[in-house]
């Protein structure tokens, strides 16, 4: 984590807590006059911030010739893709309340990012697997975005049962709209890992002789219950509690077979994870 806050940093914040704002007063009846303007004051707040964020994003983990993967730069990684995802999703008026709370959530990764001061990891790879890494982290972010959005949709839906009436409710899009959300950011997050596994097989000579069988083995678990998943909401229509439930096992395996297989390699078999 940086120990000294960067002018982009504070300005990559500024923008998004303004977009935060913006997203979320528009969908309030007191500014129910004024909820295009505030909508266009949050779009461009939100996408000058996103320019920036990801300038300075990727320039810190991919600049050198290694990656500087410290965890804050991680998570700010996953922010970034929040801010994504909360742009794209406000072109459904319905969905501005939750674009405005993940840019906020968003806006606390921008602090964390940051050189590591240490060595670079990966030193020397080929470009083959530095793309194979920088897709792998493209879709975990993505799949940790679909997990926020599964638990706004719980949130949602258990509101909904208990039949509460409050002006919040005018932050939350219909169910279905938000499970929509939700399925789109699954399918993105699916093809990435998709791409992640199978650039991975192509440099991978010998698993077991690498001790990647587990994380391997893990990691198609999850692909294969995100395409389940996918393949049961086009065909049978599958919603509610059960996508869900579906959605965030998925994301439970896809987490052990990185953390899992790196406790494994560090801990069990001496190895560095790089």
């Amino acid at each position: 984590m940086a120990c000294r806050v960067s002018v982009s940093q504070i300005t990559i914040l500024l923008l998004y807590l303004l977009a935060a704002g913006a997203f979320t007063a528009s969908r309030l009846p007191r500014f129910s006059t004024r909820s295009q303007p505030l909508f266009v004051v949050a779009t461009i707040a939100a996408a000058t911030g996103i320019a920036i964020h990801g300038e300075a994003l990727f320039s810190l983990i991919f600049g050198g010739d290694g990656f500087d993967l410290t965890i804050g730069n991680v998570i700010s990684l996953i922010g970034f893709e929040l801010a994504i995802v909360s742009l794209i999703a406000s072109l459904e008026p319905t969905l501005r309340g939750i674009s405005g709370g993940l840019v906020l959530l968003a806006s606390l990764t921008v602090l964390l990012m940051g050189p590591s001061g240490d060595a670079l990891t990966g030193i020397g790879l080929a470009w083959q697997v530095r793309g194979h890494i920088l897709i792998a982290m493209l879709s975990y972010g993505l799949l940790t975005v679909g997990t926020i959005v599964a638990i706004y949709a719980l949130v949602q839906e258990r509101r909904l049962r208990a039949a509460k009436l409050s002006p919040v409710n005018q932050l939350f899009a219909p169910l279905e709209t938000t499970e929509r959300l939700l399925f789109g950011v699954a399918a993105a997050g699916f093809v990435g890992l998709t791409f992640a596994i199978v650039s991975g097989l192509s440099f991978v000579d010998d698993l077991i002789e690498q001790h990647l069988a587990h994380k391997f083995g893990l990691s198609l678990l999850a692909w294969i219950i995100f395409g389940v998943l996918l393949a049961g909401r086009h065909f049978r229509g599958w919603r509610g509690k059960r996508a869900v439930r579906l959605y965030l096992g998925g994301f439970a395996v896809l987490c052990l077979a990185y953390f899992g297989s790196r406790l494994i390699l560090e801990e069990v078999f001496n190895r560095s994870w790089g």
